[in-house]
């Protein structure tokens, strides 16, 4: 049986992902000093719907890339069920039962979009609404189905 999407409001989660951003995100910092940062994803939205799950987008040089993908292997479980590329690598961690993905992206390639996106549903209700709608009509469905219909739905809106 394939895993379900289930989706609720940010705010249910706000406490717990913030806690979960404060020890993974410490941990990154250490692990990847010159590295950039960046909570993303639904939780980074204030209001949205969302699985309740904490992404952090890492960022880094293109030179800097293979060492810390090395890096995060060593502490970090690959995210089996991510894509990976030249420029972008997928983590999967949890903390205070939140769980955590890590995306490991070289700054300015193709692959770095996700700061972009968390920024656009920020600034454009319209937007958000429309993306909590097709989240609607995912609820109870197959997490793959979901992934393909929202890949499908942010490439077209971040290409536009």
């Amino acid at each position: 049986m394939s895993e379900r999407v289930s989706f609720a409001p940010e705010g249910e989660f706000r406490d717990d992902v913030a806690a979960a951003y404060e020890e993974v995100g410490g941990a990154l910092r250490v692990l990847l000093p010159r590295a950039c940062l960046n909570h993303v994803g639904s939780t980074s939205v204030p209001g949205s719907l969302t699985k309740g799950d904490l992404d952090i987008c890492v960022l880094v040089s293109a030179a800097a890339f293979a060492d810390a993908d090395e890096a995060l292997a060593r502490t970090y479980a690959r995210n089996e069920g991510s894509d990976r590329t030249p420029a972008f690598s997928a983590f999967v961690a949890a903390a205070h039962g939140v769980d955590v993905g890590i995306q490991l992206v070289i700054e300015g390639s193709a692959d770095d979009v996700f700061v972009a996106w968390r920024d656009l549903l920020n600034t454009n209700a319209e937007l958000r609404a429309e993306y909590d709608a097709l989240k609607r009509r995912f609820e109870g469905a197959p997490m793959d189905d979901y992934r393909a219909a929202k890949s499908a739905f942010i490439e077209r809106h971040l290409r536009a």
